[in-house]
């Protein structure tokens, strides 16, 4: 009896717990995209080359993502998660303490390696220890931890910055969310499930071989790698795109910034609501589709409050995406959940870089309409992939 009262105890604490690890994952994120040019300024290097930061942390989170895909099965995915945290605390005050750029360049890739690891045992976690009809739920609320971090975070590292220097929110903010992230996920996440140990005999280049034959498994990659291009025509070009065609000053367009964080988190938060009644597969399709158009939209239309509602609205059907996303590819490969939430986190990194890269082309010949119309349209054909070619593995027993 006192065990099965362990146990309920353990299983409440379990969602805020990875919650939290969500959460913590977004704050050195948050830290470097505000404070580029304030690093660059001490270390002498322009705000181009201070950027290659995020450049060092996408390589280390493809590496470390399909290192972790290897791990999985073998280690424990709690043990895993763990890892990943103490990697983005020392990244954190490795960056506190760097006395030269590269310095700086080397622990900052700590942390895109320590994401890669936290990101995909988090849903894989979800997949072992909740009840299908639960799951997408609990991803929801996940995926707005990490969003919510750009909505709390961002002031808080702002004022942190402008009170000591670009240095103080690492050890004031950053740090300590990272460490409370470690105590409850050392407190709160049960050990290995029985369906790990016994997926622990297969040998690894048999799990990439089934990953690689399910033709709805690589779909699902397709589909994630091509929404992750689709979304940097919001996170990454949007502020630039408002302070450069309407002029909106720097210290104005951090709001429209923040009101997209709060719109994708609430959308993800929905979004589970959204798979729960309508499937999978279909939430997944139709908010891909629409995330594409309004991406679209947002940057051709001549007045700028439409473009701002046009904007926030894309960042909350790309929330709803993330969720209903991540709920059909957890599902896709249910005695590899590690190994395949892993791969994901890989091409989701890549998938960013690929945005990232033709949104600055498309810049330099076709302009801000050009951007959208190329990483709107990315998002539709991302849209078409998920409806032609993958299959939702519960929708069977969703009919039951």
């Amino acid at each position: 009896m006192e065990s099965s009262s362990s146990g309920t105890s353990r299983r409440q604490f379990l969602l805020p717990s990875l919650v939290m690890a969500s959460f913590a994952t977004g704050p050195i994120a948050v830290f470097a995209a505000l404070l580029l040019i304030d690093i660059g300024n001490t270390f002498n290097t322009p705000v181009g080359v201070t950027g290659q930061v995020n450049t060092a942390y996408s390589i280390a989170a493809f590496a470390f993502a399909l290192l972790t895909g290897v791990l999985s099965v073998k280690a424990r995915h709690k043990s895993l998660l763990l890892a990943g945290v103490l990697l983005m605390t020392a990244s954190a005050l490795g960056c506190f303490l760097a006395s030269d750029f590269i310095s700086l360049l080397a622990f900052y890739s700590l942390s895109g390696a320590g994401y890669a690891i936290v990101n995909p045992m988090m849903f894989t976690l979800v997949g072992e220890h909740f009840p299908l009809e639960e799951r997408a739920k609990a991803i929801g609320r996940i995926v707005a931890g990490g969003a919510l971090v750009y909505a709390v975070g961002a002031p808080i590292i702002a004022l942190m910055a402008g009170l000591k220097g670009w240095r103080f929110p690492l050890v004031g903010f950053v740090l300590p969310v990272l460490l409370v992230s470690l105590l409850m996920a050392f407190l709160g996440l049960p050990s290995a499930s029985s369906r790990q140990r016994a997926s622990g005999d297969v040998k690894a280049h048999l799990r990439f071989r089934e990953l690689f034959m399910n033709t709805s498994a690589v779909a699902c990659l397709i589909g994630d790698t091509l929404r992750s291009a689709a979304f940097v025509a919001i996170v990454l070009y949007a502020p630039s795109f408002f302070r450069q065609h309407f002029l909106i000053p720097t210290e104005v367009v951090s709001l429209p910034f923040l009101g997209g964080a709060l719109s994708y988190t609430v959308g993800s938060l929905g979004g589970s609501q959204f798979v729960n009644r309508f499937g999978r597969k279909f939430a997944t399709v139709l908010t891909a589709l629409l995330s594409g158009m309004f991406t679209i939209s947002y940057l051709l239309v001549p007045n700028v409050w439409i473009s701002i509602g046009l904007m926030l609205t894309a960042s909350w059907f790309f929330g709803m995406l993330a969720s209903s996303a991540n709920s059909l590819t957890l599902e896709q490969i249910p005695r590899f959940r590690g190994l395949m939430m892993s791969v994901d986190t890989a091409v989701i990194n890549m998938g960013s870089a690929f945005g990232t890269v033709v949104g600055g082309v498309a810049l330099l010949y076709l302009n801000y309409e050009g951007l959208g119309r190329l990483l709107g349209a990315i998002g539709i054909v991302a849209a078409a992939v998920y409806f032609l070619l993958t299959k939702d593995p519960t929708a069977a027993s969703r009919s039951l």
